[in-house]
This record gives structure tokens, sequence and C-alpha cells, in this order.
């Protein structure tokens, strides 16, 4: 055995960026320092299995339980809540420490949950099956486990088999392999030895190169293991995987933010009150027990815990959608996204090659049905004559192996089961013909000469008993071995009388997006069988050509409606396949997707700077490797999109974990499940348009209830502000327990109400929300402003004119009355708030008055049950009293549907599309966040 002595490389140095493709076989064994004839010897294995590791991919260790509580406390919102609870316990306020410091709780509880479910995408890569390969050492051959290879080892593959690691194909007979998980491409590959003259050949079209978590769907082939472990194409994308963090989603920003301001607002109220106190000479217990009152009063408390409650009731909505969400907050970003980056193999395809044309005797047929159900009808323009399918039904049948259950299950390779599909079609069984014409002699499919041919003693139009070799395969080297060809109805002709015709039907199907195979036969003599026999390749010249058809990987039949809806509502929809860029646009075009296509290796010579600038008139991207649909997403997020990125296969994770809502589908990779935010349990895009649909709808609800939440958070902080500063009962407005009742008790039902009102049709009629303009925009701040003045000035008024003295520590009617005046107001504009721009008095509205029945109920006990008296600092008020209150409740939704008839108004004519918002509906207005 000659080895050489020095190891190849160590991955990560020179040699694992070595373009073994561009090697001939001699090249690759002498640079990896191996004999493909014997193998590594047991020493050498040691050796580089200490050097390079096992062929294992690295896991990243997901965060500790404990890491991920602390940075949940550690959030904003639940400081403020801590420092409140903190203050109530120093001041004695027992009940009011215990309420917030349960809701401290429930809030980390909740994200801690949420968080401990991410990151597993690196670790479902680890987990992946692994298989046993035959590896020749010291020239035998041996059953080895994956994870002991190492680089040079030399691998025999057969059909079914997994390929265990990278590596240069130096021998292969008919060998084909489905990379879709790796190139998006449906089809089988079909493998060959020969260099590559093109060093920067994409990885689609590495014909000698084999790679790891591929299959072997036919022939065999011997492999020099080229990477092992991360240095592999499956490993570069763990790599990728890790270096990919989950952003937040557009809710999560705007709420941080939102967060921030009005933390700086209440503790700036709070500052405010207690300088004026101090000034004042005020005892520090009152002050500290006035900041508590303020604070709970300026903080929104149950701001996460009733967006979480709205998430959530969104995601058992999307569950029974068959759209399952990984974190409650990717609810919303679905009705932000405003770009879908969608794979094609299996998401708006069905993944079964289904012959959907095919051409005979100079006339185009079109074959209905798809994918591998037998049933379907051949159409033929009116009046034409009915061929003789024969010829054709030999071809399909016996020149292949595939099987193809009633069920549509297959045994074999992909494109020959559309054909044994077709044939049923035809009337014909291939199984059955198989059996009672077995083959005298046979030439396997190889990638090197592009055809099958196999001969058969079977019935020839009026003989009983022909030998007849039929032949498949590309139709130019078929047609470069016909003299003849078989023409309407039966008669032989030069092949040059038909050959303008083939060539005009091979280009147009070509520009369907269909790949072609053409059929031919030779009517052989007895005497003709012992040479077949000895070489059958010799036989294969002379040929009829008999037919072509037509194959592609048929539209899921709801795909194209989808992509309109989404386009109705703005969204833009681009393709990302790997598949060529040719194929691809014809699909595209068939898909309803405006034009522009460019190919994996077009876009990798563009800079940033030149794929912006093109982007909004590309749709179509073929021929695209991993790296490639990430760095799509980055850009596209990079110019202020909410990219929605769809995959189900190995390749996509990386895109699908940057994305702002990556989707996988429910039969595709665990590592594609893991990376992703939503998975589709049915596969179907439109599932994810419908799913769109109730993201918009709960992020509707989710700025009805911030609306709501911040006009009674901005009035009361106005409320204990004007207290303060004219000596209002020491600053008191209200008792924090009194605050502590509006907020979880009162202002609940309002919430359910928001959550349970149905949302419109026309909702998937208008552009996406504008990401940038948030929930707290100019235009959303200035209602909340105004109704919180509102209702500010509404509770003011029994406090300044009210019929008796303010207390603290004694029941008070004035207190008592502003007390329902604040509860009734935030009870009815729940009514009216719930809805923007349209009335909150239009139909269907009994259900939501049904639920707001509840806080009238609970403000009116507030005031008459002796338990509540005690604990609120309440007293029972006389009818006069009551009528005052009631009108003044009135005024915030009075005032508020005088706004929202202004606001139709304004809206009721918009400005109309320009040309260019029209075609292309990325560059459409988007909607006004108010």
């Amino acid at each position: 055995m000659t080895q050489s002595t020095q190891a190849p490389a160590a991955p990560g140095t020179s040699g694992n960026d070595t373009r073994w493709w561009a090697l001939s076989a001699d090249e690759v064994a002498r640079a990896l320092g191996t004999d493909p004839r014997t193998g590594l010897s047991g020493g050498e294995v040691g050796m580089r299995q200490r050097q390079y590791g096992p062929n294992t991919l690295t896991a990243q260790a997901p965060p500790s339980v404990w890491s991920v509580l602390l940075g949940q406390l550690r959030d904003p919102m639940n400081l403020m809540l801590v420092a409140v609870a903190v203050v109530s316990l120093v001041i004695g306020q027992f009940s009011t420490a215990a309420i917030v410091g349960f809701l401290v709780l429930l809030n980390v509880v909740i994200g801690t949950r949420q968080e401990m479910q991410a990151r597993k995408s690196v670790d479902a890569l680890a987990t992946m099956q692994e298989p046993m390969s035959k590896v020749r050492r010291e020239g035998a051959v041996a059953l080895v486990p994956a994870h002991e290879l190492v680089p040079g080892d030399v691998v025999e593959l057969e059909a079914g088999d997994i390929v265990p690691a990278d590596g240069r194909l130096v021998r292969t007979a008919t060998m084909e392999t489905q990379e879709a998980a790796l190139t998006g491409e449906s089809a089988p590959i079909g493998k060959a030895t020969d260099p590559l003259a093109d060093e920067d050949v994409p990885l689609g079209d590495r014909a000698n190169m084999a790679f790891q978590n591929t299959a072997v769907t036919r022939g065999t082939g011997t492999l020099l293991v080229t990477a092992t472990g991360m240095t592999t194409q499956i490993g570069h994308i763990a790599t990728l995987l890790s270096s990919v963090e989950k952003t937040k989603s557009p809710l999560q920003r705007e709420l941080d933010a939102l967060t921030k301001v009005l933390g700086a607002i209440a503790w700036s109220a709070v500052a405010l009150i207690v300088v004026i106190g101090v000034l004042r000479g005020d005892p520090i217990g009152d002050l500290l027990f006035l900041a508590t009152a303020v604070a709970i009063s300026a903080i929104p408390t149950g701001l996460p815990t009733f967006v979480q409650a709205m998430l959530a009731y969104g995601a058992k909505q999307l569950a029974a959608a068959k759209a399952i969400v990984a974190n409650l907050a990717d609810v919303e970003t679905l009705g932000a996204t405003s770009a879908i980056n969608s794979d094609k193999t299996g998401t708006l395809t069905l993944n079964e090659m289904t012959v959907t044309a095919l051409w005979l005797g100079g006339r185009h047929y079109t074959v209905e049905g798809a994918g591998y159900a037998k049933t379907g009808r051949i159409l033929s323009p009116a009046g034409a004559e009915v061929p003789d399918l024969t010829p054709l039904a030999y071809g399909l049948c016996l020149a292949s192996d595939a099987l193809v259950s009633d069920a549509g299950d297959v045994v074999g390779d992909p494109t020959e089961a559309a054909l044994v599909v077709l044939a049923a079609k035809l009337g014909v069984d291939a199984e059955e013909s198989r059996r009672t014409y077995p083959r005298v002699a046979e030439v396997p499919f190889d990638s090197a000469y592009k055809f099958m041919a196999t001969a058969h003693w079977m019935p020839w139009r009026d003989q009983p008993r022909v030998l007849i070799e039929v032949v498949k395969g590309g139709p130019d080297v078929v047609l470069q071995r016909c003299t003849h060809a078989l023409a309407a109805p039966g008669r032989f002709v030069d092949i040059a009388e038909l050959r303008p015709a083939i060539d005009a039907e091979q280009d147009r199907l070509a520009q369907s997006g269909l790949r072609t195979l053409a059929f031919a036969v030779r009517i052989l003599t007895p005497a003709d069988e012992a040479g077949l026999v000895a070489d059958p390749m010799a036989y294969v010249q002379q040929l009829v050509f008999v037919g072509m058809v037509g194959i592609m990987d048929p539209l899921r039949p709801s795909a194209k409606v989808s992509v309109e809806i989404a386009h109705r509502a703005g969204i833009d929809v681009r393709m990302i396949t790997g598949d060529h860029a040719v194929t691809a646009s014809a699909i595209g075009s068939d898909l309803g997707l405006p034009p522009g296509a460019i190919s994996g290796a077009e876009l990798a010579r563009m800079t940033d700077d030149e794929l912006l600038a093109r982007l909004p008139d590309l749709h179509v991207f073929g021929r695209v490797t991993p790296e490639d649909k990430l760095r799509l997403v980055q850009l596209m997020q990079r110019q202020g999109l909410v990219v929605a990125m769809t995959g189900d296969a190995v390749n996509d994770a990386a895109a699908i974990k940057q994305a702002d809502i990556g989707v996988a589908m429910g039969s595709g990779s665990e590592v594609t499940k893991q990376a992703a935010r939503l998975v589709l349990t049915d596969d179907n895009f439109s599932t994810l348009v419908h799913a769109v649909e109730l993201g918009r709808s709960i992020y509707q609800k989710i700025t009805a209830y911030i609306r709501f939440q911040m006009s009674q958070l901005i009035g009361l902080v106005l409320l204990f502000l004007l207290a303060t500063i004219a000596d209002v009962n020491g600053g008191v407005a209200l008792t924090p327990m009194m605050v502590l009742f509006l907020n979880f008790f009162v202002c609940v039902a309002p919430v359910i109400a928001i959550m349970l009102d149905p949302v419109g049709p026309e909702i998937m009629s208008r552009p996406p929300r504008d990401p940038k303009q948030g929930i707290g925009n100019r235009h959303a701040i200035s209602r909340w402003v105004l109704y919180g003045v509102v209702l500010c000035l509404a509770t003011a008024v029994p406090l300044v004119a009210g019929p008796d003295e303010l207390s603290t520590d004694a029941p008070s009617a004035s207190m008592t009355m502003a007390f329902v005046v604040m509860g009734l107001g935030s009870t009815l504009s729940g009514l009216i708030l719930r809805r923007e721009p349209e009335s909150g008095l239009l139909p269907p509205v009994l259900s939501a008055v049904k639920v707001l029945t509840v806080p009238v109920l609970l403000v009116v006990l507030a005031t008459e049950l002796d338990f509540l008296q005690g604990w609120l600092t309440t007293q029972s008020l006389t009818s006069p009293q009551w009528f005052a209150a009631i009108g003044l409740a009135l005024l915030l939704p009075v005032v508020a549907e005088v706004d929202k008839a202004f606001m139709r108004r304004r809206r009721a004519t918009p400005a109309p599309l320009t040309p260019q918002e029209a075609v292309s509906p990325v560059r459409a207005r988007t909607t006004d966040v108010a």
C-alpha cells in the first residue's frame, strides 16, 4: 500500500478550502494521503481521529433556567414593580406589596418558560440519526459508525445509503443522490467522477461530490472523505445557526421602548410630587404613601400580563388553523409581515414529480392530475386523431425501475415514478408489463451518457413477438442516436423532417419550467439477440424517435390564490429555490409573482448595495446556497422589512432562524422546525397567509388595549399631579388600593371585550403596518393624551367640588365619587376604544356590553359592601351623587366617538396608489398605526 506520510491539512486551514471537485481522482487521493483500493491503515485512522476529532456536529448548550430567570427579572417593567413592592413593605402597605409581588412573579415565570424553548437548532442537527458506513481500511470493507470516519477514508455507497461525510467520488455506476436538504432542488442529482473545469461551481452542480446526510437514490459509488464534522456542508450550516441570534419581534421592541418612556414618566412624576411634598414639609411616611400611589398609577402594571394573555389567545387560534408558534410574541410578528421569502420544493410545490405535457407525432398533449395519484386525462386538440400510445407506454414502463402504489407511495427514482403514473393514466400497469415482458438486455442509466435502454420480446403492431429496444433519456443525447421518427398516424419518417418541430417543442417545455425526457425504440431481429446481450450499448443507435414528456414538481393547488391574497395585503412574495433560475422563473410566473429572476452565481457577484438597489425588481432566486438565503434575509431586514422565511430543509435553517418570522413545514427536518418561530403542520402555504391575517387581528387588538391602558394611565398620572399641585388631600387623589382595584378588577373586563371583538374581512385588503412607526407614534400619543386629559378632568371634578372634605384615612364621598368616575369612565372607554376608526357602538356590540356589565357591578359593590368599603376607603353614595358620577364618566366615550368621526372623515378619500406602488406591493404605503 502506498500512502503519503503527511495527513491532509486540518479543518479550518487552507487544506479545508481545497476545491476537490476541480481535481482528478488521483490528485485527490494524493492530497488526502490515501489509496482508494486499500484505504487507510489502523494507525493512520487513529492519528487522524486525534487530529480531526469525531465526525459529529457540535451542539450549542442552551442557557440555564437560572440565567434566563435573572434576565427576566432585570426587565425594566419588573424592576419598577419590585421597587414599588419594596416601598409598600416599608410603609406598611402589605396587601399592596403582596399583589405587586405576585404580578412580578407571574411575569418572570411566563417569560422564563418562553425563553427556554429557544436555541435548540444545533442540538437537533447533532441528534440526526447516525448511519453505519461501509469503509475500506487496510484492504478490507467493514461497517464503521459514521462518527469514526476521518478525512481520507474510502467509503462504499449504494442505493438507500445515507452519505456519512462530505467527499470526492472516485467511482460511480448510475449513481444519483437526493440533495434537496442542502440545495433545495427536488430532482435527484446524477453523479460522475470527472473533474470540473470551473473552480467556483455552485454546490448543486458539483456532480463529482457527495455530501453528508444526503441520500443515495440509485446506483453505487466510492467516496474519498474530504471533510468531517463541523467542516462539512451541513456542519457549516450548524455554524451559521450558532452565529445567528433570533431577533426580537417588532412588538417586543416597541413595548421595550414604551416601557422605558413610561418608566421615565412614572419616576419623573413621583420625583416631582415628592419634591413638592418636601418643600411643603410633609411627613416622610405620607410622602412614601403618596409615591406608592403615584407609581402604581403611572406604571402600567397589567401591560405585560394582559399582552401575554392576548398573544396566548392568538396562539390558540393559530394552532386551530394548523400553525404552531414557538413564542407568544411571534403571533404579533406575523401581522407585521411585509415580505415572504418562500422555499419552492415542498412549500409552494407538492414535491412530487409529475408529467404535465407530452408530445407525440408532431402534436402537443396536456396531462391532467398532480402528484403520484394515478388519475387524470390526456387532453388533445379538438379534431386530432388518437395517436398510437403503445411505443410510448413501452418506454414509460420498461425503461424504468420505480414502483408506485395505488396509495401514491414511491419506491425508486421520483422522475421514473412520474413516468409510471403517466403509464397508469394511459391504462397501462407498469409492474404487470415488466413481468410480462422481462428484460433481455439492459444499459442502466448513468449521468455520463444520460440515457437508459432495455430490450424485450413483446408485441409490435400486428406481430405478436418482436425483439424491441426501448430508450429513455435527455432529448439531446437521444436525438443524436435517432435516424427516424414516429409521425402520425404511426408512420416512420426521416428524423430531419420532424427535428424542427421537436426542437421547438423542447424549447417551449423548457421555457415553461419543465424537465424533458425523450423516448425512442429500435426494432431488432432475432439474430441480434446474442450481440445485444453481449454488448447492449452498441445497439443504442439507429433509433426511431417516439415522443417526449415534460415533467415538473406541480404547484400546490392553493399556492397561487395564497400569493394573490398576500399581494393584495401588500406583502411582497419571493421564491427562493435550488432549481436553475430559468426553471424557477417559469414556476414563479405560474404563481403570479412579478417578473425578475436571478441565479445564485449572479447574486454572489453583487455587492450588498447593488443587490439592495435591484431587490425590488427581483422575485425569483434560483440555485441559491444557505449563505445566499441568509444574506437576503439580512439585507431585507436592513431595509426595514419584516421578513418571513419559509422552508423545510436543513439548508433553510440559518435563514429561518435569522428571519423575523421563520416558518418551517411540519414534514420538514427537525433542525428547521427548531430554528423556526412558526411551524405549519399541514405544509400549506395558504396556512401561512391565514396566519398573517390572524397576526394582524391580534396586533389590532393589542393596539386597542394599549390605547385603552394608556388613556387610563395618563388620566391617573395627571390626576395625581393636579392633586399635588393644587394641594388636594395632600396630593393623594386616590389610595393605592383604589388604583390596584381599578387595574386588576375593573379594567380586566374591557380587555376581555377587546380580545373577543371580531375583526372585519377588510384586514387583508390593506398594506402591512409600518414597523418604524410603532405603537407609540405621534398620532396615537396625541389621542392617548387627549383621552387621558378628558378622563383626568372628569375625575377631578368631584375632588375639587365634591360634597365633603377629603381624607385618605376615613371614607369620603368626594373621593368615592372620583373612584366611581374613574372606574365607570375606564369601563365605558373600553367599549368605545376597542375599535378604531370604526364606532364602538356598531354591531356586534351586545357581546361586549355583556362583558362590561361585570366591572360596572364591581364598582357598585365597591361602594356598597362593608368589607370592600373598609379595604378601599369608600362609602355609599346617594342617588344624585351616582347620577353626577355617571354623567362625568360618559364624557370620555362621547369625546372619543366625536374624535373617531373626524378620523373617518379624513380617511374617507384615500390617495390612489401610484403605478409603481400598484406593481410592487413592497413599495406600497403602509397603514397608519394609530
